[in-house]
């Protein structure tokens, strides 16, 4: 887990200021576990305007202390981090997410920018499946003969 210390200190490195609203962001984003939402944030802090609630989840990314994932349905969801630039497998079943890293796709950004003219400046890779705990869940329900209904032989 990363603390409230250490994310003021990627903020004053950035040459940002440390706000009354932000430190109270940061408080409240320290005490979270698991992912959250903007929306979640702003809730827990109703002292602090929605405009700096996103701007300060926007520093954090850039920072690297807070990552950003899509989920299936498309929306956006929070979560600390102190991995670094990585990515996401997102289990469509159970929601749970692992990060992965070492994903070489250097040459393809390259011929990327070569074809369509673009600089590219980033990137995000979420990968969208079954975990392997909902697949044994699943075969273990597939594997469990069905009554027959009553009535029926």
């Amino acid at each position: 887990m990363v603390s409230t210390i250490a994310m003021e200190r990627n903020l004053e490195r950035m040459g940002r200021r440390l706000t009354g609203p932000r430190r109270e962001l940061l408080s409240v984003i320290s005490g979270l576990e698991g992912h959250f939402s903007a929306e979640e944030l702003a809730s827990a802090a109703p002292g602090v305007g929605r405009a700096t609630v996103f701007r300060t989840l926007r520093l954090l990314q850039d920072a690297g202390v807070v990552c950003q994932v899509v989920r299936p349905d498309g929306t956006l969801e929070y979560r600390l981090t102190a991995v670094g630039h990585h990515h996401h497998l997102v289990c469509a079943e159970c929601g749970s997410v692992d990060d992965f890293s070492g994903c070489d796709i250097s040459d393809l950004l390259s011929e990327l920018a070569l074809r369509t003219g673009y600089e590219v400046s980033a990137h995000r890779l979420e990968v969208y499946g079954r975990c392997a705990a909902c697949q044994a869940r699943g075969e273990a329900s597939a594997r469990t003969p069905r009554r027959p209904k009553a009535g029926r032989e």
